[in-house]
């Protein structure tokens, strides 16, 4: 698909017409997305699944699984959130503006430019675009040619539902990214590896353009000697171990890694099988290049289980190498497949040096019992994301941002956080003209007598939220205090009917008997 992207450009009209449909047809376009994703699963897994560059050649269940079950998710928590996503925010006062009115208002950037990646061709492209439309943007969607069958089903399948002129597909490779990068946009939103993220950014510098880099890295497990440790190798070989998020490497004390290793062994029988090439949820790496890329960072690398490859398949068992150096090839970049280092430390002192020494990775994996060792790797380390006892889930919370920091990447997304990554939070201020004689206090002459009550109503912060409840508690307190004064006044009233009946009652002589 070509498509003239020059003639977006920053018109204003264009503007106003991408706010206009933004607020009457988001939610049509969220119920096509919906049908998107029902129509994929139900009438194009076949073909998705004989395509020999999906990692996951067999199993449907792990597609919905790991690419549509999310972006359903986004979908309907959008929907469902949206209108208190896109409403205004009040924001803490001073005295100087108490009476006027403050607020954040979220509004569109224009036209988003979403970069897709290969490892998760569907979840880590449609995700960001829930967003972008949330947002109010039109957006330009380029998956990645690498997974070039997840392409021509985007651009077959998204123009069904969306509105082209609006979401657009555009496809191929090298020269048709470079070609789109050369572009003015409001926003790039990039997947992908480090390397392609400075160009990325590069490019986007040149418009003085904003980017969101959703990067990787070496992310490491530390297994402390008190933990259940059969979660770090499930993490790390989901999806072949093509995954941004799952463990490159592990550190522990020495004595732990005999156990780890036979953890490692009897899980995989467990989840995997005797034989991991035919069960049908093992994945495949997507290409042989990747292939022999991942082979040639094991070459001087002890194997302590699996190893087993064959390259016309594509297929690498899964495999833990031990007693692995920091100097070890397989040490010098992100593995991006199913392929797990075990590096021995002293403890988890020498874990945080260690940790400390390299880039900052995308998550930071923490497995122990001691509530202490988890606060001091959050306090002592830095990284997108950090996860104790538990591998990969915290992409499921849409609560959290997901992003990386330094050479793991900038920006984060999910849930309302890709709202406002893909949105001007616009400063609003609407003065009030009731109280000129307060803003007299700005003009000239400016004398010490002014610049005390500035100091005063300008460093005061009213927090509104505060107030909102003190005026709340207040209001309940009176209330009930007339209530309760009510309640004794009718109490006494009957009170005094009742003793006034019964001295009455005693008071009256008696009548005489009946003849």
């Amino acid at each position: 698909m070509v498509v003239n992207v020059k003639k977006w450009g920053l018109d204003g009209d264009l503007f106003l017409y991408i706010y206009a449909v933004w607020a009457e047809n988001v939610e049509s376009v969220f119920s096509a997305f919906l049908s998107v994703q029902d129509n994929y699963l139900n009438e194009r897994q076949t073909d998705v699944n004989s395509d020999p560059d999906i990692v996951f050649p067999q199993s449907e269940r792990c597609t919905e699984l790991f690419e549509t079950l999310g972006c359903e998710g986004e979908i309907r928590l959008a929907l469902q959130h949206l209108s208190d996503w896109a409403a205004p925010r009040p924001v803490e006062k001073t005295l100087m503006t108490l009476v006027d009115q403050a607020y954040v208002q979220p509004q569109p950037l224009g036209l988003v430019l979403i970069i897709g990646a290969w490892n998760y061709p569907w979840a880590v492209t449609l995700q960001p675009l829930v967003g972008a439309i949330a947002a109010g943007n039109a957006a330009i969607i380029k998956p990645s040619e690498v997974s070039s069958h997840s392409a021509r089903a985007m651009e077959e399948l998204l123009p069904l539902y969306l509105d082209t002129d609006l979401y657009p597909v555009v496809t191929g490779g090298v020269s048709e990214t470079q070609e789109l990068l050369r572009q003015r946009w409001d926003h790039v939103f990039y997947t992908g590896s480090s390397s392609v993220g400075r160009l990325v950014m590069e490019a986007a510098a040149a418009h003085l353009t904003p980017v969101t880099l959703e990067l990787g890295g070496k992310s490491p497990c530390y297994i402390h000697s008190d933990c259940n440790i059969r979660e770090d190798h499930v993490g790390k070989f989901v999806n072949c171990g093509q995954t941004c998020i799952s463990p490159d490497y592990v550190l522990c004390e020495p004595s732990v890694q005999s156990r780890l290793l036979e953890e490692v062994r009897e899980c995989i029988k467990e989840f995997y099988t005797e034989n991991p090439k035919g069960f049908e949820d093992y994945g495949r790496i997507i290409n042989q290049r990747h292939f022999r890329r991942i082979m040639g960072l094991m070459e001087g690398s002890t194997v302590a289980l699996g190893g087993d490859c064959d390259e016309a398949d594509c297929y690498i068992g899964p495999t833990v190498l031990k007693d692995v150096s920091a100097d070890s090839k397989v040490m010098k970049e992100e593995i991006f497949g199913p392929v797990l280092p075990i590096i021995s430390v002293s403890g988890v002192d020498q874990a945080i040096q260690f940790i400390s020494d390299r880039e900052k990775p995308l998550v930071i994996y923490v497995f122990t019992e001691d509530k202490k060792i988890i606060q001091r790797m959050i306090a002592d380390t830095s990284s997108g994301a950090l996860l104790a006892n538990d591998c990969l889930v915290h992409f499921t919370v849409s609560t959290l941002p997901f992003g990386g920091v330094g050479h793991s990447g900038m920006g984060c997304y999910k849930g309302k956080h890709t709202f406002d990554q893909l949105s001007h939070l616009r400063s609003c201020l609407i003065k009030s003209s009731s109280l000129e004689s307060v803003n007299s206090l700005r003009y000239p002459p400016h004398t010490q007598r002014k610049i005390n009550w500035l100091r005063l109503l300008l460093l005061k912060q009213i927090d509104l939220k505060k107030l909102r409840r003190f005026t709340m508690i207040t209001a309940l307190m009176g209330l009930t205090a007339f209530i309760v004064q009510v309640t004794g006044v009718h109490r006494q009233t009957d009170l005094d009917t009742s003793e006034g009946q019964v001295f009455r009652a005693v008071a009256k002589p008696p009548q005489p008997a009946a003849i």
